[in-house]
């Protein structure tokens, strides 16, 4: 069970890194409308560090119990797909200033976890348990996302960062 649980630890470490270097929480961010009952900023990292902690240890207690070689492939299959849609969500709504979209990926986020809980169930109760604060979390990120949407709308690309401008060609153009 170890070398599982450290595999497990390290994808949730890139995870948390990862999210935590794509979010931006800036002057576009912070004059965005938000609801009364958002949680302070400071409590998402420290929420997203015990989530994904109780991912890596019920991924590693899938693996630990899964019977086949084909539960196993299809754990870890189910896992990264999961992994990627919880990475896409974070550029779309800070780097891309697209809370809408954000908010059109967070079911695909949400459904990836919810087939994780019943695919687990029967390999490892407890590994399909650990993911319920993480399906829990998620769910309320949505109406989170949803509310700043509907607070905020519409959203457009000229809301998105502007591009770096292309730097002058050494070549002088031809007369």
């Amino acid at each position: 069970m170890l070398w599982p649980l450290v595999i497990a630890g390290l994808g949730a470490l890139v995870l948390s890194a990862a999210g935590g270097l794509l979010t931006e929480i800036g002057p576009w961010y912070r004059d965005l409308r938000k609801p009364s009952w958002q949680p302070p900023n400071w409590l998402f990292g420290p929420a997203w560090t015990l989530i994904l902690g109780l991912a890596a240890w019920s991924a590693a207690l899938a693996w630990t119990h899964a019977r086949t070689e084909g539960e196993r492939s299809l754990i870890l299959t189910l896992f990264l797909i999961n992994a990627a849609f919880h990475l896409l969500w974070t550029p779309l709504f800070f780097k891309f200033r697209r809370p809408d979209w954000a908010l059109l990926e967070v079911p695909l986020l949400w459904l990836t976890i919810a087939v994780l809980v019943g695919v687990l169930a029967p390999i490892s109760p407890l590994a399909s348990a650990l993911l319920l604060p993480y399906l829990g979390w998620v769910a309320f990120a949505a109406w989170l996302n949803l509310t700043i949407v509907r607070l905020n709308r519409p959203f457009h690309p000229s809301q998105a960062p502007a591009p770096a401008p292309n730097p002058p060609s050494p070549v002088a153009p031809p007369p």
